[in-house]
Parts: C-alpha cells; sequence; structure tokens
C-alpha cells in the first residue's frame, strides 16, 4: 500500500515535472515566440532612426562638404547683391542683384535645413576662415569693403567683377557635388546653381563689354 501510494506519488511527481517542463517549454517557446516579437516591437521602436539611417544612407560627404561650403558661399551673394539698391548706377546690375538675392535666400534655408536634418552644424552666420576665401571665388574683407566704399559706374563695374568671380566658384563647387553627391535634392540644385549662375555670368560679362 505504501509502496503503491509512494509510487503514485512519483508518478505524480514525474507528471508534474513533466507538466513543469512542458510549461517551461511552452514559456520558452513563448518566449522565442516573443524573441521576434520582442525584436519586432524593438524594430518598431527603432524605426525612426533606422529610416534616420536609411536616409542618412542617401546622402554622402561630398553633399555635406557641398552644403557646409555652399551655406557661406550663398550668404556672402546675398550680401553683396544687398550693396547694389543704393549704390548701383545700372538698372540692369540692381534687376541682376535682385534677382540673386532671391534665388539665393531660399537655397540657403533649403541647405540649412538639410544639414540639420543630417545631424551636421549649420555654418555659424559671419563664419569665415581664411580656408574659405581659397574655396569658390569667396571674397575677402579688403574687397567688401572695397565693394561697400563704391557707387554709381564704379560700384557697377566691381560687383559684376566679383560677382562673376564668386558665381564661377559657386559653379565650380556645384560641379564637384553633381560628380560626387549622393543626395539627389543636392544634386539638383547644384544643377540649377550652374545654369543660373552660367547664365548670369554671361550676362554680366556682356554687361561689362566681355561678352
Amino acid at each position: 500500500m505504501n509502496r503503491k501510494r509512494s509510487l503514485v506519488r512519483r508518478t505524480a511527481a514525474v507528471a508534474a515535472a513533466g507538466a513543469a517542463a512542458l510549461v517551461l517549454a511552452a514559456c520558452g517557446g513563448s518566449g522565442d515566440g516573443d524573441g521576434p516579437a520582442g525584436h519586432n516591437g524593438h524594430d518598431a521602436t527603432a524605426a525612426p532612426s533606422a529610416s534616420a539611417s536609411a536616409s542618412q544612407g542617401q546622402h554622402n560627404a561630398a553633399d555635406v562638404a557641398f552644403a557646409k561650403g555652399m551655406i557661406p558661399h550663398h550668404r556672402q551673394a546675398v550680401e553683396m547683391a544687398g550693396l547694389a539698391p543704393d549704390r548701383a548706377q545700372s538698372a540692369e546690375v540692381k534687376k541682376l542683384a535682385a534677382d540673386i538675392e532671391k534665388a539665393q535666400d531660399p537655397e540657403i534655408r533649403t541647405l540649412s535645413g538639410w544639414l540639420t536634418s543630417w545631424g551636421e552644424e549649420v555654418p555659424a552666420e559671419g563664419a569665415m576662415d581664411h580656408s574659405m576665401h581659397d574655396m569658390g571665388g569667396m571674397m575677402t574683407a579688403e574687397e567688401m569693403t572695397e565693394l561697400e566704399n563704391a557707387s554709381g559706374k564704379a560700384f557697377d563695374t566691381a560687383f559684376m567683377e566679383m560677382m562673376i568671380k564668386h558665381h564661377e566658384g559657386a559653379v565650380e563647387m556645384a560641379k564637384t557635388e553633381q560628380a560626387d553627391g549622393a543626395y539627389g535634392p543636392a544634386t539638383k540644385m547644384a544643377g540649377e546653381i550652374i545654369s543660373s549662375q552660367s547664365a548670369e555670368i554671361e550676362q554680366m560679362n556682356g554687361l561689362l563689354g566681355k561678352g
């Protein structure tokens, strides 16, 4: 009787252990089930960063260099254009300056937006180091002062000569972006810069009698 009871007890214990093992397996199974779900859940939470890295994958170092270089470059062109209304004599120069300002102001905002979305720093206002003067036909402080102090026909000539040099630099930077960049909107903007600024160079050369 005792033996039988202990046998029943042992069988129950074995069954209980088996059940426990099944429960554990089930837990393990559901744990594994949770695994992918958990991973999916994790992926879901990671989706924003994954999509961010995917969008980051669409741009490269050339795109960053283009945006970081073109922002101060455009800012200077807008600053130069801002001098024209009070100093220029030629109506064509005044219109040209207004067109430059109208085209480049929105591009500065767009370029800044790209850098921010890429987690890059937007160049600070007025941040100009000497290396920038060698880059893309940027004016020196002395040249800018010379332009500020000029007026009438002398301003028109100085403005166009400086702006041609400035535009030529922008066209070169844009060509580099087209060759090396990966971000579609940036290469598209580069194409627009090349066509619009090349046309303005031609126009200014014509006004200077160099056409």
